[in-house]
């Protein structure tokens, strides 16, 4: 049995804003910390104090954790960037809203004071005395303390008080991870109400010391237990009077906590057999399951179940034959063709589910390049004399005609690219519909039910949002986000077959009809050569899929080149094109070069941040692993951005969960010279100074699947919807994973 924590986070926008340029305007971002380590970093909207993201994520993180920060910043070029305001969620506030927070929240200021993080290792005594007992203190270490100074690092020491006594540590200089093992002692007065305050500090020579948390104990209950040893995580200082909110402006926010006791998987295998049953007997099938799992899911949440439905049964192996059985029942009810698939049906929801896990990457070779070349097109205005309103409109309907006939041909170059399983899918949908739709007036009616999620409710939405498709990392400014929407109008247009009635609907489209009728018959010939794959073909294209070993992630990435005892400076990285498979994580000198490989996925025991002092950025990782000769080795690799470095960390932690020996602890720090940099150890085979942060990692289209996770989160949609189902007499189908029928209410009130 597991714990497993995940938090859905959508930054949707802010508003009224400070202006922090000189031109009265700002140029906005925000940065998201999960217990003050930097997650997500959305885009920059430039020159606005009203910006919009519509930023979606969800971190997957120990179940510990104890808060979630958005911090709103300015980005400026030439200095650092400015902190505007932040709103911190903790864990309990999340626990409270069982939907999810929603809604407005107003910035507050950035206290120094309150920006602390890390813990603190104590061993608290009471030990008899000669005329009293005497309360010792052990401050052992502490980790993960707040960077104060400029090189990334601090010069920490502990003050201990207790009853008008004050004690301190020796300073330990540049470290965040650093080690005493001093002992403190204070007579214990009876009856003394007195507080034991240990508050650790940033030591600095010029100005005053920069404080960097406490943790308050109450004594009657130390005297009571003898003896208390553990981490403490340090605390702000919440003496301060509480700032006025609301000059800082606003952010609305989506923030939903999901917690999950997940079971071995034989307790969940009842109701996969079942849903799995139902699924191969499609439509002759005698339960209804899916059909009311359907019926029983609101709107708001239908996205979810379509999601972890598709997943559970792509690990079973069933997911064309589900999204089949969908297929059928919408056509069961529909009766006009015009309307087939245009609701928020689980058979729409669950298609672009699918489309997403199973067809991203192929996404990303058609629709790419077009993108790339949208973005990078420049705009040339007459060197000679302005051009008139009908130049300009004819210039612009050709650089949108060229933009369409590139697509609609990489489009029907990709036929054998597109992957074997979407292309079974759509096979099986175009013939259901055809069935459904025999009559000649009706001809173009399979076509158009595949365009209205090939390109409806994939490509399009991707034209429209490349970021949110991982197909750019900054959202386009304002003339190009006009370019993509009515690229991607006119995709919509192609894909509804350039019927007169969505003609009529856009003028702007006239000057495109030229390619847009091209374009139908593209793509007429493309779905007709998609949907053209027999049983054997599919079989064959998955088994030599299933010998290659497909890019987990790949990209550009700066490796560290040298090894020797000198300075580490981030001049030290050499650029290579890394790819990270299920196997391996390898290299080359360019993305077509013969790759070598670096370190095989089996060695690898952690995948970690390094401190920003290490090498001059805080945006370096390390993979520890060992070599074939079993010696541990560390590999350090520089990402472009926080966005990036955690992508990356992410994919190598899914890939490497279940090897052997991972660690537990590590070094942020390197070791340099003779010593660790973190914590000043001279032990290079010290176990670590802080604990790994395997679990977390950010959740991806290509993530690895999770079966158990996936039967629970249905197992728990069942459980939510128990009384409608009681009112469907359907009680007995739905009963709990390893449980007999009837057992529903017995297990919801037992977890």
């Amino acid at each position: 049995m597991a714990k497993r924590s995940s938090l859905f986070i959508r930054i949707v926008e802010g508003k009224n804003l400070p202006a922090k340029d000189i031109t009265g305007s700002s140029d906005p971002y925000c940065i998201v910390k999960v217990d003050n380590q930097p997650i997500i970093r959305t885009a920059t909207v430039w020159k606005t104090l009203c910006p919009f993201w519509g930023e979606e994520y969800q971190v997957h993180l120990l179940p510990t954790f104890h808060s979630v920060a958005f911090y709103v910043m300015d980005e400026d070029a030439l200095s650092r960037d400015d902190v505007i305001g932040k709103v911190c969620l903790t864990r309990d506030t999340l626990a409270t809203h069982p939907k999810g927070f929603s809604g407005w929240a107003h910035l507050t200021e950035v206290d120094p004071d309150e920006e602390v993080q890390g813990e603190i290792h104590l061993r608290l005594e009471v030990v008899p005395g000669t005329r009293a007992c005497r309360l010792r203190c052990s401050v052992l270490e502490a980790r993960d303390l707040a960077p104060k100074d400029r090189n990334g690092a601090s010069d920490p020491f502990v003050r201990v008080r207790y009853n008008g006594r004050t004690q301190e540590t020796s300073i330990v200089k540049k470290s965040r991870y650093p080690r005493w093992n001093e002992t403190f002692e204070f007579e214990l007065e009876e009856g003394a109400a007195e507080a034991l305050c240990v508050e650790a500090w940033d030591w600095d020579l010029v100005s005053r010391n920069d404080f960097l948390g406490k943790v308050v104990f109450n004594v009657q209950r130390l005297r009571a237990a003898q003896q208390e040893e553990g981490w403490f995580r340090l605390q702000p200082d919440q003496s301060k009077s509480l700032r006025e909110e609301g000059n800082l402006g606003t952010l609305q926010l989506e923030v939903r906590l999901r917690d999950e006791m997940v079971l071995p998987s034989g307790c969940y295998q009842p109701l996969v057999q079942l849903l799995c049953r139902e699924v191969k007997l499609g439509t002759q099938s005698p339960g209804q399951l899916i059909l009311l799992i359907e019926e029983t899911t609101s709107t708001e949440c239908r996205q979810d179940v379509a999601t972890t439905l598709l997943k559970l049964f792509l690990g079973q192996g069933l997911a064309k034959d589900f999204l089949d059985l969908l297929f059928q029942l919408e056509l069961g009810r529909t009766s006009e063709a015009n309307t087939l698939f245009r609701s928020n049906s689980l058979a729409s929801k669950s298609m672009e589910s699918f489309l997403k896990v199973a067809g991203m990457r192929y996404l990303h070779g058609v629709l790419g390049p077009v993108i790339d070349r949208v973005f990078e097109e420049k705009k040339c205005s007459g060197l000679h004399r302005p051009q008139t309103e009908a130049e300009v409109l004819e210039q612009s309907a050709q650089t949108l005609s060229g933009h369409l006939g590139a697509l609609l041909s990489s489009l029907s170059r990709s036929v054998r690219a597109c992957p074997a399983v979407v292309r079974a899918t759509f096979r099986q949908l175009f013939r259901r519909v055809r069935e459904r739709f025999p009559s000649a007036q009706d001809e173009n009616v399979p076509f158009i039910a595949v365009t209205s999620f090939l390109c409806l409710r994939f490509i399009s939405p991707a034209i429209m949002a490349p970021k949110l498709f991982h197909l750019r990392e900054r959202h386009a400014d304002a003339r190009t986000s006009r370019t993509l929407l009515l690229l991607a109008k006119a995709v919509q247009n192609v894909g509804n077959m350039d019927t007169p009635a969505s003609r009529a609907k856009e003028a702007w489209m006239e000057p495109l009809q030229p390619t847009v009728r091209q374009g139908v018959a593209q793509l007429k010939d493309f779905i007709t050569k998609l949907v053209d794959i027999q049983e054997k073909e599919e079989l064959d294209l998955q088994r030599a899929l299933s010998l290659q070993a497909p890019p987990v992630k790949e990209g550009p990435l700066f490796i560290h080149r040298t090894r020797g005892k000198g300075p580490l400076m981030s001049s030290s990285f050499k650029k290579l094109h890394f790819s990270l498979t299920t196997e391996a994580l390898s290299f080359a000198k360019t993305p077509s070069s013969k790759k070598s490989t670096l370190i095989k996925l089996a060695h690898v025991r952690a995948a970690e941040k390094v401190e920003e002092k290490s090498f001059g950025s805080c945006h370096v990782m390390q993979v520890i692993y060992t070599d074939d000769a079993g010696g541990s080795q560390t590999a350090y690799l520089q990402c472009k951005c926080v966005n990036e470095l955690n992508q990356w960390l992410s994919a190598l932690r899914k890939v490497s969960i279940n090897n052997t020996g991972l660690l537990g602890s590590y070094h942020p720090g390197v070791f340099r010279g003779d010593k660790w940099s973190c914590c000043h150890q001279r032990d290079k085979t010290d176990l670590g100074c802080d604990k790994t942060r395997s679990r977390v990692t950010l959740q991806e289209w290509n993530d690895p699947l999770d079966h158990d996770l996936e039967a629970q989160l249905i197992y728990r949609h069942l459980l939510g919807v128990e009384a409608t189902l009681r009112l469907c007499t359907f009680l007995p189908m739905a009963a709990a994973p390893g449980r007999a029928p009837g057992s529903l209410q017995h297990e919801a009130g037992s977890s």
